[in-house]
């Protein structure tokens, strides 16, 4: 691990040294609301996020954007500046560049995961200046480190995510009352690959119910499944596309044989098989 060299408050420095995130190799970059870009918090998704933050401009472009780690914050009121992101930086996809543009492969570093969206930092007092090189920014003080905020579960015939928010679901502490909720019941769900607008139908029944089942698929990408397999295979980002929903939901005692019926029936009613992603 990487030992902190600043002494005195809290500082971002620290924060890295316990993530095991060395300043010399990182940026930090400070996003403020633009018409063009991140209009509002409405926009502060992982997916736009993504977007908007591994498309920079070819000119002016700052060297700190070689550094392996990219410490994404959003302006928050003067100073006061939100992580909302962290990625490892894979390098330019050069096939992806424009006359004005380059794009970067970022990918998000897990052990930060915990801190975006409660992390507040006060920027240098140069605020203009939107990339800052890790070991200055290691000196930016931790104004606060906000307590995670419960996100109440919607019911079962309300859930709508898609792959980013599942993977959330799944491990964020936030949103412990929906894994109690889909831990709790067994059920026919479905995937919708908003890409192709093709289904998939499944079922989670016995001791994995739902949050077993979809665990599997934040685990892996396609939890066993032929189909899902192979779209992975072929593009690796794919799940990008997934979006799930629970179709119906049963008690965990209820008979194999209903749940195995129902399931049957909304391949039959979607045309899951004939035009989906169900093989069988």
């Amino acid at each position: 691990m990487i030992s902190p060299t600043i002494t005195g408050d809290l500082r971002l420095g620290h924060v890295l040294a316990a993530a095991d995130v060395d300043p010399d190799a990182a940026v930090a970059l400070r996003h403020t609301y633009q018409a063009d870009g991140l209009r509002s918090a409405a926009d502060l998704t992982p997916d736009k996020v993504l977007a908007y933050t591994r498309a920079q401009k070819l000119k002016p472009r700052s060297k700190a954007l070689s550094s392996r780690y990219w410490l994404v914050f959003m302006a928050d009121r003067n100073r006061r500046s939100r992580l909302i992101a962290v990625y490892e930086n894979h390098g330019e996809v050069l096939a992806e560049r424009t006359d004005d543009h380059l794009y970067f492969d970022l990918r998000p570093v897990e052990s930060l995961r915990s801190l975006v969206g409660r992390l507040v930092v006060e920027w240098s007092k140069v605020t203009l200046n939107w990339a800052k090189r890790g070991a200055d920014a290691a000196e930016f003080p931790v104004i606060e480190i906000v307590d995670p905020e419960a996100v109440p579960f919607p019911g079962f015939d309300r859930v709508l995510l898609d792959f980013d928010e599942l993977e959330q679901v799944v491990t964020d502490s936030r949103y412990t009352a929906w894994r109690t909720a889909l831990g709790s019941v067994a059920g026919v769900y479905l995937i919708a690959d908003i890409d192709s607008g093709r289904l998939y139908v499944g079922k989670a029944d016995g001791g994995e119910r739902i949050l077993g089942r979809w665990r599997a698929y934040v685990r892996d990408g396609h939890g066993g499944n032929v189909a899902l397999r192979r779209l992975l295979h072929s593009d690796p980002t794919h799940t990008r596309h997934y979006r799930f929903s629970i179709l119906r939901v049963f008690g965990p005692s209820t008979p194999t044989a209903e749940v195995d019926e129902t399931e049957a029936h909304f391949k039959r009613a979607l045309l899951s098989r004939e035009h989906g992603l169900n093989r069988n």
